[in-house]
Order: C-alpha cells, then structure tokens, then sequence
C-alpha cells in the first residue's frame, strides 16, 4: 500500500542559459507581448548548460517522496536515455517505479528550458512517450493507495482521466487533481461528473478563469462557481501573489515573502500544489499549515535551477508565511458547502 501514487509526465529537461538570449519587448506575434529573439544563422556561446528532470508527475512525485511519503510514480517513458537518467532519478529519490512503462514508439519527453539574464524563460516542449499511457495500459491491480495525485494529462493519459477518478471513488482513495487544459477542454457535463468525486481541486489563475469563464481577477465569483462543481477542497495559485483555498465554510489566502530570490521558476506550480498535499495529509486537512508549506516548497523550488533540486526535505526548516481565513457568508465570498 502506497501513500500516494502520481499520474502525469516525466521529462528531460535542458536548462540554457546565455546574455545573448535577448528578449524583445511589444512582440505583436507572442501571446505574452515578449518574445527571446536569437540571431539567425549564427553561433550563440551559452553560459550555463544544466541537465534536470521534469514532468508534472514526477515533480511532485519528488516532493512526496522527500516528505517521507510512501510514493509511486505511474507514467511512460522512452526505452532510451533520457528514459533511464529519470527513472534513475526517482529511484535516488526513492520513488518507486514500478508502474511506469517503456515504449519504443516514442522518445521519452524533452524540455529545453531558455533563460536569458532576467527571472523569465521559455520552454521549448516536446510531448512524447508520456502521451501514450492508455487506461488499458496501466496496471489497475497495483493502484493500492491512499492517496492519487492527478498532475495535467495530455494525449491518452488524458482520455483516462475520468476512468482514474472513478476508480479512486469507488476504491475509497483520496484524489487530488490539478487539470492542465486538455482537461478542463472536456465537455462540461464530464467535469462536472468527475469534480463532484474529487477531495482537493487546484488551479492557477488562467485554468481557473477558463474553467469558470470568469476573470480571474473577480475572485469570489470564481470560488462561488468552483465551489458548487467541487465538493472538496479549492485552490488558485496566482504566481507572485500566492494562492487562496476554499473548503466551502472558509476563504484562507496567503502571499509569498517579498524578498525573494528567483533563480528559476520551473515546476514551481508543481512545488507549491505537492507541498500543499503533503502538509495537508500530515496536519489532518489543515488547510492553514498546507498554504503555508506549499508556498515554502514553491519557494525553495525558486532558489536553484531544476524543478526538483530545491524542493524541501521532511526535516528542512521554514519560515511560515501568514494566511488570512475569513468565513464564506462574509462579503459573499464563496457558496457554503
């Protein structure tokens, strides 16, 4: 028996970092307004090359693992390198990967992470074996958890969502899932079937305005609507500005330290929503305690290059951010579950 078992990518990623990497700014062709311009035909020295793991499933699996969780992490890799230096990872991590398969069909994923000499990047994916985990490929019979993590699907995996939830439902294991958009694209009466059997549902700021097709800057609306599709818990990240939950009676919301240091914010969703899980789990639903070791894993995830290499160990020390908790029927925050 597991404590908790992960579901989502795993990836090799290739962190680059160089000053010629230039960032434009009014870019009228990126959905950002900037852009990473590179001169064409020519030669570019890099300064710094650092060769990490990634992937939803696997970032989060980490945090788990280093909190003293008994972890498994289920996902497809290439029958390649990059295949093995993540699976060798999560064993050095003690994850167990036992249900996670190989395939020659395709290479196992690849990020290159650019960076130029300010806080920002832009990842160049490249979705691969992770897409071709099927609900008919994984092994049903050594789902014994109690706890799923459901990081963003994509491809097959994806297909399989609603077939994992309603698994863990009638198998009595707790879920907690964070949707990427592929996702939140299902129909709406899929979402609302496979919400209502969910414990924890996060989300960040534009998954949860395109979920609800509210701005997510009118917060309380957002919560009203997520409220009524989710029975369980509810949370927004919002990038430098922190996150706020719901559990339907309370509104709890926190921001991060102001003096922090950013060295690169890869995984660092993934940081804080299994930092949350974690301390959620181990304080008995203390809502207060997870916001406050989530925000602590995303923020150590911040301070070193690699979506795992700054993530928090059971005994690390942190300083608590304060988390504001103000009832529901208050200012009409939320809907009262």
């Amino acid at each position: 028996m597991y404590d908790i078992i992960t579901f989502g990518s795993a990836t090799q990623d290739i962190n680059l970092k160089s000053k010629a990497f230039k960032v434009t700014k009014d870019d009228k062709d990126s959905v950002t307004g900037e852009g990473i311009c590179l001169a064409l035909g020519s030669k570019i020295d890099v300064e710094g090359i650092k060769f990490t793991s990634g992937g939803g499933g696997t970032n989060t699996a980490a945090t788990f693992a280093k909190q003293g969780f008994k972890t498994a992490f289920c996902g497809v890799v290439g029958d390649d390198q990059a295949g093995k230096q993540v699976l060798d990872e999560l064993k050095r991590l003690k994850v167990d990967t036992n249900l996670v398969l190989k395939t020659k069909e395709k290479a196992t994923n690849y990020s290159v992470i650019i960076s130029s000499e300010g806080e920002d990047r832009t990842i160049l994916a490249y979705r691969g074996a992770s897409d071709l985990l099927d609900k008919n490929k994984i092994l049903w019979g050594k789902i014994k958890s109690k706890w799923l993590y459901l990081a963003p699907l994509s491809g097959l995996l994806c297909d399989a969502f609603e077939d994992i939830v309603n698994f863990a439902f009638e198998n009595k294991i707790k879920i907690a899932v964070n949707p990427g958009n592929s996702q939140l694209s299902l129909p709406a009466e899929n979402l609302q079937r496979i919400f209502k059997k969910i414990d924890i549902l996060i989300l960040n700021q534009e998954e949860a305005s395109f979920l609800t097709k509210i701005s997510f800057r009118e917060e309380s609306e957002i919560f009203k609507k997520i409220d009524q599709m989710c029975p369980g818990v509810a949370i927004m990240t919002k990038g430098i500005e922190g996150a706020v939950a719901s559990d339907g009676k309370y509104i709890y919301s926190a921001k991060p330290h102001k003096e922090l240091k950013v060295i690169d914010s890869t995984g660092t969703g993934d940081a804080f929503a299994s930092g949350f899980l974690s301390h959620y789990i181990r304080h008995a639903g203390d809502i207060e305690k997870a916001i406050q070791f989530g925000i602590a894993n995303a923020e150590a995830c911040l301070s070193e290059v690699g979506a795992k290499n700054g993530l928090l160990d059971k005994n690390s020390k942190f300083e608590p951010v304060e988390v504001s908790k103000e009832e529901c029927g208050e200012n009409n925050l939320c809907i009262e579950k």
